[in-house]
């Protein structure tokens, strides 16, 4: 059993190279009742600031796992700041026995960071990384990541930077602009019910935004934008093996 939260299909992948259907982590969100049991369950998700999207966190925070081996693949594009080691702390203050976790580099979807066609050029060798975590799966290999100090300090630069912001400044990084046509994509690929349209335009919705970009990247018109500068505004990305059906089939919450 694996679960997964995707915005632009990263994670997703990943989870489908384990198990041919993960479950969406969104969708599961929905069900009255969290617990699971099977041999080896798994999360696949992607890091934000260095920690899984607070709809992951929440997830593991709620859900009761009965397995004999439990493990976290975190996908990643640029640093993941100790990404491992965070992951391992919640997991012991969530009550849950993590076996293994490990990270992916992958494609980075930050749009104030990277410039989405360079990373569509760049070689990554997932699928090197992907073969020796397998292995390690099917070994039921027992460890987290390597952290170098390095790595803990970014994360402390990025939380003291963080506390300079105003505390909902991530709900209000999206702007809708005049180029939206009311498609409802953006709608659909959003995993927290954070953008509807009405009227005939998307209305971006703060308070449970996962900060993702899932809207950004999927938006035909490119009609929805950072409200801060953006590497390449007209370059967007979604993972070459994931079509915008399965990530809709993932996220929608209509």
């Amino acid at each position: 059993m694996v679960f997964y939260f995707t915005a632009t299909g990263n994670s997703l992948y990943i989870a489908k190279q384990i198990e041919p259907d993960p479950v969406s982590i969104p969708q599961a969100m929905r069900r009255e009742q969290l617990e699971f049991t099977a041999e080896r369950i798994g999360v696949v998700a992607p890091v934000y600031g260095h920690e899984m999207p607070p709809m992951v966190r929440e997830f593991l925070r709620r859900a009761v796992f009965h397995t004999d081996y439990f493990y976290i693949l975190l996908t990643y594009g640029n640093r993941h700041g100790g990404a491992a080691e965070l992951a391992k702390r919640l997991c012991d203050e969530c009550g849950v026995a993590v076996d293994y976790v490990n990270v992916v580099l992958m494609a980075d979807n930050w749009l104030p960071g990277f410039d989405m066609e360079e990373q569509k050029k760049l070689d990554k060798n997932v699928e090197g990384q992907l073969a020796s975590i397998l292995a390690d799966l099917n070994e039921r290999k027992r460890m987290i990541s390597t952290v170098t100090e390095a790595d803990r300090e970014a994360h402390r630069q990025f939380l003291e930077r963080t506390r300079q912001m105003p505390a909902d400044a991530w709900q209000h990084l999206l702007r809708v602009t005049d180029a939206c046509t009311g498609c409802g994509i953006c709608e659909k690929v959003c995993p927290s019910g954070s953008i509807r349209v009405s009227g005939g335009k998307a209305v971006h919705i703060p308070g449970h935004c996962q900060t993702c970009l899932a809207c950004i990247h999927a938006c035909p018109q490119k009609a929805i934008a950072l409200t801060i500068p953006e590497k390449n505004p007209q370059a967007r990305y979604r993972n070459e093996h994931i079509s915008l059906r399965e990530i809709i089939a993932a996220n929608c919450q209509q």
